[in-house]
């Protein structure tokens, strides 16, 4: 039996704290040391991107900042959500394995991608 849900879509959120021990030591580097790790890491973004081409069902993109909306009306707050992506993969161990020695830990100071199904709406055709 699959793994997969009825659109096999999978929703990568990649986490990195701004204030994390990570984005510390990147901020901490030489201008010039960060600049050319950003030429690697954007280098091997974009080879994880024409990798997976044929996955990618919305490229996503960097996240800015957050707003909260509830009862208690709408608040500037900070989380750890730094970028997305939506891949169709057979199963959710498929879509995972996409993101294994991703850039955005192994390069950029992000520490992990989460991948979960896209569910479909209940009672939607």
């Amino acid at each position: 039996m699959s793994t997969a849900n009825a659109t096999n879509n999978f929703l990568a959120v990649f986490l990195g704290g701004k204030n994390s021990p990570r984005a510390a030591a990147w901020h901490a580097m030489s201008e010039t040391e960060r600049r050319a790790k950003e030429q690697q890491g954007i280098a091997g973004w974009k080879a994880w991107v024409e990798k997976h081409q044929a996955a990618l069902v919305t490229m996503g993109g960097p996240l800015g900042k957050t707003k909260n909306i509830s009862d208690q009306g709408i608040q500037d707050i900070s989380n750890e959500l730094s970028a997305f992506v939506v891949v169709k993969a057979d199963s959710h161990v498929a879509a995972a394995k996409m993101f294994e020695q991703h850039p955005h830990f192994t390069i950029f100071p992000g520490y992990a991608v989460e991948v979960m199904p896209v569910l479909p709406i209940p009672g939607a055709p």
